[in-house]
């Protein structure tokens, strides 16, 4: 794939005091003048093929690294926030919101959470009836926050998962029996048995710390079972590098980190049963085959796609993808992207992704070709999932994961063996969401951009009766 101009002034400078080289020494090593190495540090010139060659070899350096990362991740949200009409006539250029987002992240995000902060209270101010009064202004969510902060992290937490990998190794864990090994380590180290039974209120696991009894709920799938007691062993062994974690993340409520905790206890879970090295070796050797994969690690297939889009090691990454859960509504329940392609944080997904055609074709991988209004080609994949146990009567959750990655990638996957990659014509046009998609002639446009002029003409009706000027 090629690298366009890249304006990595801070990257650069991240390197050289890693090095603990001052200009002059760091640009003698890369072979050019200390001025050059000061206008690159201040994003006054892009980064030259040769200059990126040498941070390679001379200071072991990816390319891909310094290419990616969360400065997409940064300069989508950012863009997307700037393009509420409240930041009409202030908006900069694509380059202005770079050089922002690489030169003082931290204004990027506090501008971010201030807009949402607005959002929320505009939304709450317009559907407030006569108890206006007696009501508070929401804040940011727990939620909000803990998912904000996986995605900015790039949803890989290297202590943990390291951590996760050795213990892994220990007890033999990552070829597909694991419940054996789960069930004896929790004995023997933590003197915890584990039982099966009914279990009430649709509980999925039941710990009692007194007993020290963990019990499974017998009609769960065995491998949410092995999850759950991944999850427990998460909660005994890893107990203080978690709360560590959680309570630097900063969050500004005790909720927040609670719900930080979970999060970070299901990582480790996830990295103990399909370990790092591992995971990504047979990932490449079976061509991210997802059901081969579920089958090889007795993993389910949410929990193979959600580990895919972990695989961020420095020095050891997978393959750069998007991964998101969506339920019926088309609320977006998890979502995370190592790609160009950030999912919206407001609003429903683009209509015409592929993602929302899972619950019309149950137990099917769909495939589509896509293409975002920026010109970045993608392929994607989508299957339903059910959630949930138990008989006739018991609640069965519905959920369509999807997954992808951009089209110079595809050949790494089984997906797109038989697709015909370089015809224009099979690529799908799709957005990000409505609001703030460009497109100008989508029949599935449920709402106009925010930032456009409409026209409205009351002699010729189309399927969307306005056009965008």
């Amino acid at each position: 794939m090629a690298i366009g101009k890249l304006y990595i002034g801070r990257k650069v400078r991240d390197v050289r005091e890693a090095a603990r080289a001052t200009q002059s020494q760091f640009a003698e090593r890369l072979g050019i003048s200390t001025s050059y190495l000061n206008q690159i540090e201040n994003n006054q010139r892009p980064v030259s093929a040769a200059v990126l060659l040498a941070l390679a070899e001379k200071f072991g350096v990816s390319i891909a690294d310094l290419s990616s990362g969360e400065g997409d991740r940064l300069l989508s949200a950012l863009s997307e926030a700037l393009s509420d009409p409240l930041f009409e006539g202030y908006t900069g250029s694509l380059q202005d919101l770079k050089l922002v987002t690489q030169n003082a992240p931290a204004i990027a995000h506090a501008l971010i959470a201030a807009h949402q902060a607005y959002r929320r209270s505009s939304e709450q101010l317009a559907s407030m009836d006569d108890r206006l009064g007696r009501a508070a202004l929401s804040e940011t969510t727990p939620y909000d926050e803990v998912r904000d902060y996986f995605h900015f992290v790039d949803n890989y937490i290297h202590e943990l998962d390291i951590l996760a990998e050795r213990l892994a190794a220990e007890i033999g864990l990552g070829g597909g029996d694991n419940h054996s090994a789960l069930q004896h380590f929790l004995l023997n180290r933590f003197g915890v048995r584990v039982e099966r039974t009914s279990l009430k209120d649709e509980l999925i696991r039941s710990f009692d710390p007194a007993s020290r009894r963990l019990s499974l709920n017998a009609y769960a799938t065995p491998a949410t079972r092995d999850f759950q007691m991944a999850l427990q062993i998460a909660q005994l062994f890893a107990a203080e590098p978690i709360d560590r974690a959680a309570r630097e993340a900063g969050f500004r409520t005790t909720e927040a980190v609670e719900i930080c905790r979970i999060g970070l206890q299901n990582y480790f879970a996830g990295a103990l049963l399909l370990p790092y090295e591992s995971f990504l070796k047979r990932a490449r050797d079976l061509r991210h085959d997802l059901d081969l994969l579920s089958a090889h690690f007795g993993a389910s297939l949410e929990q193979i796609c959600h580990r895919l889009s972990t695989l961020q090691r420095p020095g050891q990454k997978g393959i750069p993808i998007f991964f998101a859960r969506v339920d019926r509504a088309g609320n977006i329940t998890k979502r995370h992207s190592a790609a160009k392609l950030q999912f919206a944080r407001f609003g429903a997904a683009c209509p015409l992704w592929n993602v929302h055609q899972a619950f019309e074709m149950p137990s099917r991988i769909i495939r589509q070709l896509a293409e975002t209004p920026d010109g970045v080609r993608y392929l994607c994949l989508a299957t339903q999932i059910t959630k949930g146990s138990g008989g006739f009567r018991a609640v069965q959750p519905r959920y369509a994961l999807a997954l992808g990655c951009e089209i110079s990638y595809a050949d790494s996957f089984v997906y797109a063996d038989d697709l015909d990659l370089d015809s224009r014509a099979a690529f799908e046009p799709i957005g990000i969401s409505c609001r703030i998609c460009e497109r100008h002639n989508c029949p599935q446009r449920a709402m106009p951009p925010l930032k456009s002029r409409l026209t409205v003409d009351h002699d010729n009706r189309s399927i969307v009766p306005y056009r965008i000027v």
